[in-house]
Formats: C-alpha cells, sequence, structure tokens
C-alpha cells in the first residue's frame, strides 16, 4: 500500500493569525482568529504533503492540533490532521496495533471535522483511505469487512460530488488490490485511474486551503502501467 503514496514537495512555517478564509459554505468561522492564520494553515499543510518522515509527519499533526484550538469552528485544521495521521500509518515501520492506533487518531481528528461541517464528499474519501489501511494491516483477516466498507462510503462520496476526484483515486486503489478472482486487480483498476486524472484536469479546489491532493499518486499509478507495457514490449 505504500506505494500509493506519492508526496507533494515544499516547506513550513508557525502559527501566527488572521481573518480566516471560509473553507467551505457549511463550515464558515463565526469568530475572529488572529491576523495570519490562514497563511499558518497554508504553510503547515505544504508542509505535511512534502514530507514522508514519520517525526516530522508526527510534528505536523501537532501544528494542526494548535490550529484548531486558534479557529476550533474551522474543519480543516482536523481533516488535515486526520490526514497526518494517515500518512504517518503508511510511512511508518511498525506493525499490528501501534499502526491501528494511528488510525484511531485519523478517525477521532476526522469526526471532529465532521462536527464542524466539513465538506461531506471529502471526509467520506478520507474515511475509506482510512479503511484501506485498516484493511491493510490484515488483509486476509479484514478483507471481507473492510473492502465493503470502502466501497459503501465512496459510493456515498460519489453521490455528494461525483466531480471530487480522490474518489476515483480511492477506488482505483481498492480495486488495485483486490484478487482478480474478485473483480479486481491492476487491469481491472485502471480505468478508475483514468477516470481520476480526467476530474483532476477538471479540479479546481473550493479555496486555497480545500483538499487538493492526490494527483501525483494518480500520475504515478498511470506511469507504472506505461512502464509495465514499455517492459512487455
Amino acid at each position: 500500500m505504500k506505494t500509493t503514496l506519492i508526496l507533494l514537495a515544499l516547506a513550513c512555517t508557525s502559527f501566527s493569525a488572521a481573518a480566516q478564509q471560509p473553507a467551505s459554505p457549511k463550515a464558515m468561522t463565526t469568530q475572529p482568529v488572529p491576523t495570519g492564520y490562514s497563511e499558518g494553515l497554508a504553510a503547515t499543510i505544504t508542509e505535511l504533503m512534502s514530507t514522508g518522515d514519520v517525526a516530522q509527519l508526527k510534528e505536523t499533526a501537532g501544528k494542526l492540533e494548535r490550529a484548531a484550538a486558534i479557529a476550533p469552528t474551522d474543519w480543516l485544521p482536523r481533516y488535515y490532521q486526520a490526514y497526518a495521521h494517515l500518512i504517518v500509518w503508511f510511512q511508518s515501520k511498525e506493525e499490528g496495533d501501534v499502526k491501528d492506533k494511528y488510525l484511531d487518531q485519523a478517525e477521532a481528528a476526522l469526526a471532529q471535522a465532521r462536527k464542524l461541517g466539513g465538506d461531506e464528499s471529502e471526509l467520506l474519501v478520507l474515511q475509506g483511505y482510512i479503511y484501506q489501511a485498516r484493511l491493510g494491516i490484515s488483509p486476509m483477516a479484514r478483507s471481507a469487512k473492510y473492502s465493503m466498507m470502502v466501497k459503501e462510503v465512496l459510493e456515498q462520496a460519489k453521490k455528494l460530488n461525483p466531480a471530487n476526484p480522490r474518489i476515483y483515486l480511492v477506488q482505483g486503489n481498492n480495486v488495485y488490490f483486490t484478487p482478480k478472482m474478485f473483480g479486481g486487480g491492476p487491469e481491472a483498476a485502471k480505468p478508475l485511474f483514468e477516470e481520476a486524472k480526467a476530474r483532476f484536469a477538471a479540479f479546481k479546489p473550493a479555496t486555497p486551503l480545500a483538499p487538493a491532493w492526490g494527483e501525483r499518486q494518480v500520475q504515478a499509478r498511470l506511469a507504472a502501467y506505461t512502464a509495465a507495457t514499455a517492459d512487455v514490449k
């Protein structure tokens, strides 16, 4: 599952304050936040998307915790905190119960983002990604439960916003890692990655801070198909 993650690049700054840019119509901040808040959150999101180092990811999750305290009605710090814990799961060398605890943290942050009225399509996609990670801890024991749960939340996300490209990325991953005898495998997944690519080409985040991850993961998947075809020739 680690091959699904291609992280974006850049750097970070710490939080200081500022009038928050609303992240979604559902979750507009109703109280003032310190000057520079949006800029600080943007820098921390950049940091999150720039690294695969577990220690740095944990530090970034802590920054997002502080951002959530600064702007307690903004769902985005909790959303990205959940994503940070998920990426820790992918990058960590630990096993079993320890890795499940990272996903417990991710789900707790995601639940808080939902309470704050976050973009439900995005929340459902990230929930599906977390379910995939749960499955990855013990594929044989967990496949029957979590494969279906991934499908269900992604179908809900698609009903809410079929233009969300991350839906098709996570769907593609789910099919990719499903055995061929059950209708999965790389070839079955390829049309979903191609659909994700097309959706990303048309995608525009609702705000500068809104979720926008996943395009490089799709590009990497499709590049792998091209490389495999070249090797066969």
